[in-house]
């Protein structure tokens, strides 16, 4: 099989677009079912932190999207690491946001450890952002 450079680094960004895709996919749900059922099992402050993860979810699914497209056209391993950066920080951040509500909604204790996980995740979307700055500053 002969592919073109194009070709090639599409299908190398290929896992970019296809999370940025699923994520915001799956972002849209998780609003849908927090906004008509989780409203009636968790507190105020429960659903306020599930959007937080929601919305943190959108935020990253598109700046996946961005850099998949934008790695079309440039061949750097930096972009790799951002992708990287964006798909570990949504699992961390958001997940364990999601995580952390359904355990506290259904009054499971003992798992306090697991909120370490949500400032890693943020700190690997800082990551993200702060690498594609430095990518877009010593653009060409």
């Amino acid at each position: 099989m002969n592919l073109s450079l194009n070709e090639y680094f599409y299908l190398m960004y290929k896992p970019a677009l296809v999370s940025g895709s699923l994520l915001a996919m799956l972002a849209v749900i998780f609003g849908a079912f927090g906004a008509h059922y989780l409203k009636t099992i968790f507190t105020p402050d429960l659903l306020k932190s599930f959007d937080t993860g929601v919305r943190y979810q959108f935020y990253h699914a598109f700046a996946l999207l961005f850099v998949g497209f934008y790695a079309q056209s440039q061949h750097e391993k930096l972009l790799k690491l951002i992708v990287l950066c964006f798909l570990i920080g949504v699992v961390l951040f958001s997940g364990s946001i999601y995580l952390l509500c359904f355990f506290k909604s259904a009054d499971v204790i003992g798992l306090r450890g697991l909120g370490i996980l949500t400032p890693l995740g943020g700190i690997c979307m800082i990551s993200g952002w702060l690498l594609l700055l430095i990518r877009v500053l010593k653009g060409k």
